[in-house]
């Protein structure tokens, strides 16, 4: 895995964020995420698929690490990084594991659903066969307002069943 630095981070989270709009225009929960192989290219791009899907497991994470799977013939995405504006909930911190990323950079905290946020370090679970790095806040505050604005503007066109 390459040494990445506060550029690139910055450059792929941007990325991730393209994503997450095409993801808010689609009317899904906007999260996007991007896979970057070691050497710095992109494999895979996603985003939220969960309402157009009908699938609880279509986030943006699950689905970069399939379509990523697929395309270098691999579940393993060793040494590989994954961007995502959303902190990862545990299922996808947990497939992460199962995927062998190298390294996790994500957007914003979810102190609802997000795995650190409520506690979850499988990352660093030592019982568990692989663990890998994570950070987080980049990009904070674009992520953080993509995701309020896309929840303001449901909730001023949700209208109660009477």
């Amino acid at each position: 895995m390459i040494k990445a630095t506060l550029q690139d981070h910055l450059w792929f989270m941007n990325i991730a964020l393209e994503e997450a709009e095409l993801a808010y225009k689609a009317s899904e929960v906007p999260v996007g995420a991007v896979l970057v192989s070691p050497d710095g290219a992109i494999i895979s791009k996603k985003f939220n698929l969960k309402e157009t899907q009908f699938n609880p497991t279509g986030h943006a994470e699950i689905l970069c690490l399939e379509d990523a799977g697929k395309k270098i013939q691999n579940w393993r995405l060793s040494d590989c990084t994954l961007y995502v504006t959303l902190e990862p909930c545990p299922m996808c911190l947990s497939a992460m594991v199962q995927a062998r990323v190298g390294r996790c950079v994500f957007g914003t905290y979810d102190s609802k659903g997000g795995a650190l946020s409520l506690g979850y370090h499988l990352h660093q679970d030592k019982r568990l066969n692989h663990q890998f790095s994570m950070m987080g806040g980049v990009k904070h505050f674009e992520c953080s307002k993509l995701l309020s604005q896309f929840f303001k503007d449901r909730r001023n066109v949700y209208k109660p069943k009477t």
